[in-house]
């Protein structure tokens, strides 16, 4: 769109990306990371970048090198990646390959910056000093700007800051493009003008027989990366190593391309640009020069997925396509579009920031920033603004599409940045449920065996997991709700909801949280209105829930029936096989009851609302007698299974959905997450219910599973449970986000070391041994999007108009024994040992 594009174009300046020292020092850092496969990472984070190639999030290589040669010297520095290997000849070629020192990474949310130093030449007569070399990676997480989030690229900006002259090159390969190394591909190069006497020059590359909608190894088949820089720089393709040595000799490419078309290794093709920065001629002083360089890389796909929507089996186009009329009018957008992007993504970065040092620690700071990339890259934006969809990927587990449970864990960091993110990632799954096409009555554990394909599962045999799918979803569904009601942003669950106007798109046929107007503010274009709020919070909500009441009050029914006490069957940690009476699931279960007594109230339906609220109420009462052990320190992993312990997970739910403030003076229509109605006056409870209850799960559970956190914790953090000593950190953050701040810190301090020191050699697994190198226990978990759990602190924060982490300060309340910290008396057994029969 020409508004979109002149606005852009108004602010193109090159920033550098000033992100604080980071304390951590994660085994693998994301690069370019925006979807399931625009997704490379610096695999040797620990070491320095140029040991080994970046790589994809599975492991494996993608070429991507950048070189750095300083021509008063004749030294070729290698920066990342391993292009130096076309550099090893026999001879005198006219350079010398040295290595730089490095100064080490950093980053936040959107940025990963490595920094380099590289010593002067003997004969510089400006500056015996280094010159400084950043490598700045930007994919930007803009929650005011849902326009910007759905575009599939990445900006690399490369920072110089010295007195002498440096050559920069860098280059990409046709790996990005296909997961097999014998695929043939193809390739054009193209320029168009920007304005201003500013160009753009990209490459093109792509597999020459595309195969649609399929992957090898994860990496999609179809699609096409476009490498852009500005058109003041050179550029060259062919054979890797022809190229990389010409340029080590002489600082330059030729501005020629090769048109003999090949396989991705033979005589390997790559991509080429360079630079060069003249930065001891400006001027005599001693002062360093400063310059950079920026280059853009996106993964262009149409269409991004098939899915089968209500009107069949569909290809869906990306969302940016509703925006922009052509490729080459978006990739001219974005590369002019820097400036905002980073002020959009900085604003995010440091809101964060001071949210998780608040609510953590200076290590949290680092675990959150870590996660929000990650979070995001299994994602893919599609539908139109009438009707956004966003799409996802179950990477690494097993690629299933749209899982609802892998959805769940990660649903803390949609709620903290983005609500309306949350709700495109359900509105796939309520409208295939709604159009017929899954023939159970509990909610569906995915929309497709393997992404991109989203065909379904009409025959019913999807993973067995009903009780699990259909408290996931109900909670979510009131999570969703909740989030739009409030009266002043102080109150939002997110920072950016209140930002914008508050005009209701009312046409009934489009969704409730339409992109239909998007706005300008401070002069940048393409911005989200405001998401809930006030009278427009209850219309969207109205609006959202009437529309897919019935499947709501469908999936509780069948929670109804069968959550108090579950049959033999999965829950999401089905890595750890299925059990029959999971006290855990068993209480997702009742708190997904209890969540349609929200949503019911949310349309008026007092029936329903007293209903599902009695039935649960009586269901917890029920539920602890059956789930705590008989000493009364912990729950149980099964009813039936004494001597066993679990980590409570789902405690969590009833904390953000405000359900712990029941019953106390913290009890508002806000907190309670009433949208539109009046609080229902307290019901009658059947005789086998307790009355004047406080809270939903009573507080003495929470101290005693917090106690029991602390009794439990391994040098790497909180087992899952008593089966084994492996963890999942999605399940951590959940734990102890409702935890004492004690039993928080510890496990924060033992996730923060297992950071630093675990032998995974991939993208920030969640699933890892809490004992030993804190390695992989035999499942290969990697960059997952479950890990959005670790925002879990942050949108408790916010939660019920600020007051959710208020109603847990009785935790921290509890006088200590004299000397002595009252949770070191838990009676600690690892293992569900015969011998802890009594618990």
């Amino acid at each position: 769109m020409h508004w979109l594009f002149a606005a852009a174009a108004a602010g193109t300046a090159l920033l550098s990306l000033p992100v604080g020292a980071s304390r951590l020092n994660p085994p693998v850092l994301p690069l370019a990371v925006r979807n399931p496969y625009l997704s490379a990472w610096l695999g040797s984070a620990r070491d320095t970048p140029w040991d080994k190639w970046p790589m994809f999030w599975t492991g494996g290589e993608i070429g991507f090198g950048i070189l750095a040669a300083v021509p008063d010297s004749g030294f070729v520095y290698p920066l990342l990646g391993k292009p130096h290997d076309s550099l090893n000849l026999k001879g005198d070629y006219g350079f010398n390959v040295s290595f730089c020192t490095y100064v080490g990474a950093t980053f936040d949310a959107s940025t990963t910056n490595l920094t380099y130093l590289i010593p002067a030449p003997v004969s510089s007569a400006k500056s015996s000093r280094p010159l400084e070399v950043v490598i700045s990676f930007l994919s930007p997480i803009t929650p005011t700007s849902t326009l910007r989030q759905s575009i599939p690229a990445s900006y690399v900006t490369v920072h110089v800051s010295g007195g002498f002259n440096v050559d920069i090159y860098i280059d990409v390969n046709g790996q990005w493009v296909s997961g097999n190394r014998a695929s043939e591909i193809v390739w054009e190069f193209g320029q168009q003008q920007l304005g201003g006497g500013k160009g753009l020059k990209t490459w093109k590359i792509r597999r020459q027989t595309e195969q649609l909608l399929s992957e090898w190894r994860d990496q999609a088949e179809w699609g096409t990366l476009h490498f852009s820089a500005p058109s003041d720089v050179r550029h060259e393709s062919g054979t890797s190593g022809l190229l990389r040595p010409r340029f080590a000799r002489t600082g330059t490419l030729q501005n020629s391309i090769d048109d003999d078309f090949r396989g991705i290794m033979e005589q390997e093709p790559v991509f080429a640009f360079a630079k060069s920065f003249h930065l001891n001629a400006s001027s005599s002083s001693s002062t360093p020069s400063s310059s950079s360089v920026m280059f853009t890389i996106a993964h262009i796909q149409e269409p991004v997925v098939q899915f089968a929507s209500a009107r069949g089996l569909t290809f869906m186009r990306p969302l940016w396509a509703s925006w922009f009329s052509s490729v080459e009018s978006l990739l001219a957008f974005h590369y002019m579009d820097y400036h905002n992007a980073f002020m959009l993504a900085s604003n995010y970065s440091t809101q964060l920031a001071k949210d998780a040092y608040e609510s953590g620690a200076e290590d949290y700071v680092d675990i959150v920033a870590l996660t929000a990339r990650q979070a995001m890259g299994a994602t893919s934006f599609s539908g139109t603004p009438d009707n956004p969809i966003l799409f996802l990927k179950e990477i690494s587990s097993n690629g299933n599409f749209q899982t609802i449970d892998v959805i769940f864990p990660a649903f803390p960091f949609f709620l903290y940045t983005n609500p309306r993110w949350l709700a495109y990632l359900l509105e796939p799954i309520l409208e295939h449920t709604l159009s017929g096409q899954y023939p159970n009555k509990y909610a569906l554990h995915d929309l497709g065996a393997h992404f991109p394909n989203a065909t379904g599962h009409p025959d019913g045999r999807d993973e067995y997991m009903p009780v699990e799918e259909c408290g996931n979803i109900l909670i979510m569904g009131l999570a969703i709700v909740n989030s739009l009601s409030y009266d002043t942003g102080v109150a939002a669950g997110s920072h950016w909801s209140s930002i914008g106007t508050h005009s209701f798109d009312t046409n009934p046929t489009t969704s409730a949280f339409s992109l239909n107007n998007l706005e300008e503010r401070d002069g940048v274009v393409g911005l989200d209105d405001s998401w809930g709020g006030s009278t427009k919070g209850v219309k969207q909500a109205q609006k959202w829930v009437k529309k897919t009441y019935k499947l709501w009050k469908q999936w509780t029914g069948y929670l109804v029936e069968f959550s108090l006490e579950p049959d033999h069957q999965l829950s999401t940690d089905d890595f750890a096989g299925p059990l029959q009476l999971q006290t855990n699931l068993a209480l997702k279960g009742i708190l997904g009851i209890k969540a349609m007594s929200g949503i019911a109230k949310t349309v008026g339906n007092t029936e329903d609302y007293k209903h599902y609220k009695n039935i649960s109420e009586a269901y917890v009462d029920k539920w602890e007698d059956f789930g705590i052990s008989r000493d009364g320190t912990h729950a149980k992993l099964a009813y039936n299974w004494y001597g066993s312990w679990t980590t409570l997970y789902n405690l969590f739910a009833d904390s953000l959905l405000c359900f712990n403030l029941e019953g106390t003076s913290l009890a508002t229509p806000e907190t309670q997450g009433t949208v539109g109605h009046q609080e229902q006056a307290p019901l009658d409870p059947p005789k086998n219910v307790k009355s004047n209850r406080t809270g939903f799960v009573p507080n003495h559970i929470y101290k005693m599973q917090s106690d029991w956190y602390h009794a439990v914790r391994q040098r790497y953090g909180l087992p899952l449970d008593s089966r084994h000593l492996y963890t999942k950190s999605d399940w951590e953050f959940f734990a102890a986000a409702v935890a004492s701040k004690s039993t928080r810190s510890e496990i924060l301090d033992s996730v923060a070391l297992w950071l630093n020191e675990t032998s995974t050699d991939r993208p920030f697994t969640d699933c890892y041994d809490t004992e030993g190198e804190g390695g992989f226990p035999g499942i290969t978990f990697m960059a997952r999007p479950v890990i959005g759990a670790h925002f879990a602190f942050l949108t408790l924060g916010k939660a019920c108009g600020g007051m959710a982490m208020e109603g847990l300060a009785f935790l921290d309340k509890e006088e200590k024994l004299k000397g002595v910290d009252p949770r070191d008396q838990v009676v600690l057994t690892l293992g569900a040992g015969a011998e802890a029969g009594e618990l």
